[in-house]
C-alpha cells in the first residue's frame, strides 16, 4: 500500500479542502472495533493508532514511547492498553530485541464478537 503524499506526489492528484485537522489522512477503524463492547475505549484508540502507522507504511512498529505520546498516556498504560488488544487476538507482538522497537501484527481477520 503507498503513502498517500507519495500518491498525490506521484500521481499529481490534488486535494481541495484540506484544512489544518484533515491534511495529514484519516484513518480506517473497522466499525466491529469501535462498537465492540469487548474492548475499552483506550483500546480502541491504541489499535487505531497502530493502524495509522500501518496505512502509511504497510507495516507498523512503533515504540511505545511513541505511541505513549501520541495517544496522550504514559508508556505503562500502552503496554496495558496493547496486552488487552494481544488477548482479544486483534494484535500479535513480536519482540524484537533489546533497544529496538517490537514488531506489531495487525489481525484484521480476527474473530471478534460485537456485542
Amino acid at each position: 500500500m503507498e503513502n498517500i503524499k507519495q500518491i498525490i506526489t506521484e500521481r499529481n492528484i490534488v486535494i481541495k479542502g484540506a484544512d489544518a485537522l484533515t491534511v495529514s489522512g484519516f484513518t480506517q477503524v473497522p466499525n466491529a472495533i469501535l462498537k465492540s463492547k469487548q474492548i475499552t475505549p483506550a483500546a480502541k484508540l491504541t489499535y487505531a493508532m497502530l493502524l495509522s502507522y500501518a496505512w502509511q507504511n504497510d507495516y507498523c512498529f512503533p515504540g511505545q514511547t511513541r505511541l505513549a505520546s501520541d495517544i496522550g498516556v504514559t508508556d505503562r498504560s500502552v503496554r496495558t492498553y496493547l496486552k488487552e488488544l494481544e488477548e482479544k487476538g486483534l494484535l500479535k507482538i513480536k519482540q524484537q530485541g533489546q533497544g529496538r522497537p517490537n514488531m506489531y501484527y495487525l489481525d484484521l481477520k480476527a474473530k471478534l464478537l460485537i456485542t
